[in-house]
């Protein structure tokens, strides 16, 4: 929800309680990651809190292109799931007690304005007491909470909740990063198709073109993260982030490439002359087509073809509007 009522835009998630969720705020106000959506203020009397705008909304909107927004690429998805682990990572090992997430989902994965993600909504989430007796961390909770789909099964069994259980959500989101597929059932979709050589059949072909060995690893890392059992799931710290941080520097250098593609022009858009895309493009008596400007300047004291050095019958310039409308276009996808 956003109000109008700040000079600043500003976003409000409601904590979905009648009290104000004193601990939510006790967590939000001590922590501070850069892929931790920042507290700026809170409400004690409508119970809700105010956090940074987050101008490209949630992860599930931009997966579901709502609004007809343009399609997240691959590789843009890959550094998206490495940050989320990373933050994960951070609340784990948070002091003097670890912190779990959930409600970890697409919808609480929030996109500023350079599509970077931070983790919203920590209103489920919880200081962890660690268990003397145990050499994990584990809670022992009431009562499951959280979404369907993403929560632990074993977490929904017993009640034992642990870092782990951020570890099974977070292996759902990576199988809706690579497919843009609701969570119902996904994990047998993706393990049937892994199982059977046909993963390219199931990821979102509005992302590009996918890397097939670096992303059959993602989706097998997806797999993992999302086992039944919570001692069948990787360490997030040691095997999980490691990886993805891996896949994240390879789909960078693919990143680097595709934007020095999209940035050069055409070699049809360049003027023969000035060897930059042109703003008013004509065709003289050679044939070719040239920058207005750059070839104006050059029969003011020229004769012969800036190209073929040969003398030019006239000197009329022809728009080339078919051309001009391109160039246009090219121009305002770089913006």
């Amino acid at each position: 929800m956003f109000t109008e009522n700040f000079t600043c835009p500003l976003s409000i998630y409601f904590s979905g309680h009648f009290r104000f969720p004193i601990l939510t705020l006790e967590i939000l106000s001590n922590i501070r990651h850069p892929h931790l959506l920042l507290l700026l203020g809170a409400c004690p009397d409508h119970g809700c809190l105010v956090y940074e705008y987050m101008e490209n909304g949630s992860l599930d909107e931009r997966l579901l292109r709502r609004n007809n927004t343009p399609p997240i690429p691959w590789f843009e998805r890959y550094r998206i799931a490495w940050e989320v682990a990373s933050v994960l990572v951070f609340l784990h090992n948070s002091k003097p007690k670890p912190i779990i997430h959930r409600d970890l989902k697409p919808a609480n994965i929030l996109l500023d304005h350079n599509f970077v993600s931070k983790i919203g909504d920590v209103g489920l989430a919880t200081m962890l007491q660690t268990d003397p007796t145990s050499a994990s961390t584990m809670y022992k909770d009431t009562g499951p909470v959280g979404t369907l789909c993403y929560i632990d099964p074993e977490y929904q069994r017993t009640g034992l909740i642990s870092p782990k259980s951020d570890v099974y959500a977070f292996g759902m989101v990576i199988l809706q990063l690579l497919t843009a597929k609701p969570a119902i059932a996904l994990t047998h979709i993706v393990e049937t198709a892994v199982d059977d050589g046909n993963v390219i059949e199931i990821l979102d072909p509005e992302a590009g073109q996918w890397p097939i060995e670096e992303t059959m690893e993602l989706a097998k890392l997806g797999l993992s993260c999302a086992e039944i059992r919570r001692r069948d799931r990787p360490d997030l710290k040691d095997q999980v982030l490691p990886a993805l941080k891996r896949l994240k520097e390879a789909a960078d250098m693919a990143r680097d490439v595709s934007s020095s593609l999209q940035l050069a022009p055409p070699n049809h858009f360049i003027c023969p002359i000035l060897k930059e895309a042109m703003d008013d493009p004509c065709v003289a008596a050679d044939g070719y087509t040239y920058d207005r400007k750059a070839i104006e300047k050059w029969l003011e004291e020229n004769d012969k073809s800036p190209m073929t050095n040969l003398p030019l019958p006239n000197k009329n310039l022809i728009p080339n509007y078919t051309l001009l409308s391109a160039i246009a276009e090219w121009k305002s996808r770089r913006q």
